[in-house]
């Protein structure tokens, strides 16, 4: 399975999103994250193979976050 990391500061989308690519069973999200720290905190300690990143995160954008990684 791809193993799918959610990262949006809003509640509601990161069910969301996590409910309609669980529907897949070829994808497993293994994690979410509400901003970029605990998104970079959680790819430190788990292996993903993508990164779903909301563009408009709290603390640094889901495009910065995207060049840190």
């Amino acid at each position: 399975a791809v193993k799918v990391l959610v990262v949006d500061d809003s509640g509601f989308f990161r069910r969301r999103v996590s409910e309609i690519l669980s529907a897949d069973p070829d994808i497993q999200v293994v994690g979410t994250a509400t901003n970029a720290i605990d998104a970079i905190a959680f790819l430190k300690t788990n292996e993903v193979d993508i990164a779903f990143l909301d563009i408009n995160l709290p603390d640094i954008s889901g495009i910065d976050l995207c060049k840190k990684v």
